[in-house]
């Protein structure tokens, strides 16, 4: 499991992984703009300015972008050694200054597939890609462009009709946030209710397999990325899952299931899944409610009792998804987390990275969890095996690294003579973890399994979440409950 170098990377870098983006579900409306829909809640004041830009909406529109950006860098790069041959300049020309900038500027302009990998691989420690790579994503994950208002009417009367405000009271045109497949609006319906309406950047899903191809070029550029990332197996995998992204009816039907998953458990007094409006929304349009918490990262500044019970929460959730549910939603962005202060409420949004795990994953995937937890090495070598972490032929150093990596990650679940597991004192691990990356990186003989991509991304993200909030939890009974509960 956790030589995955997805996971550990995630686990690593703290400060660089999964803090809010700048552009969160409830975000920012230009310093000029006056909202006419009554908004309570702070966060929704301006942050960040956003700015339009065209979408490149056709696939030929965005080969031209790519390529377009291949020629920029390749005159970069031959202008670099030119000023190399002269002594004006060192260092390597492929990430020179100017040539980082193209790169940043157009892959912002894309948004897609271009800002998906940019996400994936923002989250890997800058041990494991270079700083340059580190950097260029990171600005691209950072990015908050939207649609011009022209290329917005044009989706929404593709989509819903040219008479698509016959339904509402008020539509914001300007977006309340922007990320990598669509912007969000907020509205009022002419029944009087507050919505967000999200809507899908035009041409995004007909170009992700051209897109992707010609990021894997990008990327491979001078070979620069480690062997050890199995690139070509991160985009395979980022493929599958941005095109169930873009299915906005697909998204509807998981949040509705996740609605019924949470009332049945009762925990509804704990959790708040917006509604659906189902006849409002298309595969490219969907239309929910509107919240008004803060993201859960925010509110640091509550009791202690209380910031226990938070990630207390949150913890048992994320394990009965996986081992109850087996469907969870897996985008560990912070701001799809919010809490209401006056519903006293935990408010779940973004449910389009929401899948089901196969009860034959999830059987073998806990009996590796209950390995790391009580540090048997045989059984964590075995179970590893059996979920394909590893073949069986690696060296022992490489062994010896992937299970030291599981023990040291699940010692959350580690039972001690504290009931207690302190989130806001578990830096040192990232420390213990990092010696094992460059093993890893050089010697993993086969890449993680498909379905843990998008789950160490969502059990990293409740970690860290639970370390910002520096929650005390007794984790190891709750592991136990789960484990006990569970039917193999």
């Amino acid at each position: 499991m956790v030589s995955s170098v997805d996971f550990v990377a995630m686990l690593l870098g703290a400060s660089k992984i999964l803090k809010p983006k700048k552009y969160p579900i409830y975000k920012t409306i230009p310093k000029t703009y006056t909202n006419p829909i009554p908004d309570p809640n702070p966060i929704h004041q301006p942050k960040v300015e956003m700015k339009p830009s065209k979408i490149p909406s056709t696939r030929l529109g965005r080969i031209y972008e790519f390529t377009s950006l291949g020629i920029g860098i390749t005159g970069g790069i031959i202008s670099d050694k030119l000023k190399q041959s002269v002594g004006l300049s060192s260092g390597n020309s492929i990430f020179s200054p100017a040539n980082v900038e193209r790169i940043v500027q157009k892959l912002i302009k894309m948004r897609g597939a271009a800002l998906k990998i940019g996400q994936m691989l923002s989250i890997q420690d800058s041990k494991m890609i270079p700083e340059e790579v580190h950097t260029i994503m990171r600005r691209v994950q950072n990015s908050a462009d939207f649609m011009p208002e022209w290329q917005l009417d044009g989706v929404l009367n593709k989509e819903l009709g040219s008479d698509w405000m016959k339904d509402y009271e008020h539509f914001e045109k300007i977006p309340i946030a922007a990320a990598s497949i669509g912007q969000v609006h907020k509205a009022k319906l002419k029944t009087g209710e507050t919505v967000a309406v999200k809507i899908q950047y035009p041409g995004v899903v007909e170009s992700i397999d051209s897109d992707l191809d010609n990021l894997v070029m990008l990327l491979s550029l001078g070979q620069l990325l480690p062997k050890g990332l199995y690139l070509d197996n991160t985009v395979r995998v980022a493929r599958n899952e941005l095109k169930m992204e873009c299915d906005y009816l697909r998204e509807a039907a998981s949040i509705d299931r996740f609605r019924e998953l949470i009332k049945m458990e009762n925990l509804d007094r704990v959790f708040h899944v917006p509604k659906v409006y189902t006849e409002l929304s298309t595969e490219k349009v969907l239309v929910t409610e509107f919240v008004y918490g803060k993201p859960i990262d925010t509110v640091t500044n509550l009791s202690q009792m209380d910031r226990d019970y938070l990630g207390s929460s949150l913890l048992k959730l994320c394990l009965m998804e996986l081992f109850e549910f087996r469907f969870m939603q897996t985008d560990p962005n912070w701001s799809n987390f919010l809490y209401n202060e006056k519903t006293k409420k935990i408010e779940l949004l973004d449910f389009g990275a929401a899948r089901d795990f196969p009860k034959s994953f999830t059987d073998t995937y806990l009996k590796l969890l209950k390995a790391g937890a009580d540090q048997d090495r045989e059984k964590a070598i075995q179970h590893s095996i059996e979920l394909g972490f590893l073949t069986g032929l690696e060296s022992q150093q490489m062994t010896f690294a992937h299970v030291n990596s599981l023990f040291t990650l699940a010692l959350p679940f580690h039972k001690t003579d504290s009931p207690f597991y302190d989130f806001g004192k578990s830096s040192e691990l990232t420390e213990k973890v990092r010696s094992d990356i460059p093993t890893m990186l050089r010697e993993r003989l086969t890449p993680p399994p498909d379905e843990t991509y998008s789950l160490h991304r969502k059990l990293s993200g409740c970690f860290l979440l639970c370390g910002k909030l520096k929650s005390r939890i007794n984790c190891a009974k709750e592991f136990e409950t789960r484990y006990k509960a569970y039917k193999f």
